[in-house]
């Protein structure tokens, strides 16, 4: 039940390098696909030259419109941040009964799981949309007595 705490009770999305891996994996894909137009070419082969224009061409702009969409996650996480500091940093977690809660009440009142704590900062933060795929607090619902601003 305490498997990889950190991960149910991140502050946000782990954005670092998502774009550059994923420029360097489209472009060694894009890199075959050239490999193969040329073998073709060699070997008078069209089926393989339009094969592999057709492979470099649509690797090549799928990586741009990923690496794009990497970015935009990324800016999105940078901008939520402080937002999601103010509710994360005062937060406590109880060992004891599992859940996470702040003392005083402030700036969120009420017990959470982790996984309804992560969901709550992700979604004050504006990047609860990228809760990735098979995680728990993807799923769950937060009260809404213990949004921020409401009592």
């Amino acid at each position: 039940m305490r498997d990889d705490l950190y991960g149910r009770l991140a502050p946000g999305p782990d954005k670092t390098g998502d774009g550059c891996m994923h420029f360097v994996e489209g472009m060694v894909m894009t890199g075959i696909g050239i490999a193969v137009a040329y073998t073709g070419v060699q070997q008078e082969k069209p089926l393989y030259v339009i094969g592999g224009v057709a492979l470099a061409l649509l690797c090549f702009i799928g990586t741009f419109v990923v690496v794009r969409g990497d970015g935009r996650e990324k800016a999105a996480a940078e901008a939520g941040s402080p937002r999601a500091e103010l509710v994360w940093q005062p937060a406590h977690y109880c060992y004891g009964c599992t859940s996470v809660f702040c003392p005083g009440g402030v700036p969120w009142q009420g017990t959470l799981t982790p996984e309804q704590f992560k969901k709550l900062v992700w979604t004050e933060a504006g990047y609860a949309d990228q809760l990735p795929a098979g995680d728990k607090a993807r799923d769950v619902e937060v009260p809404s007595q213990v949004r921020p601003g409401t009592s």
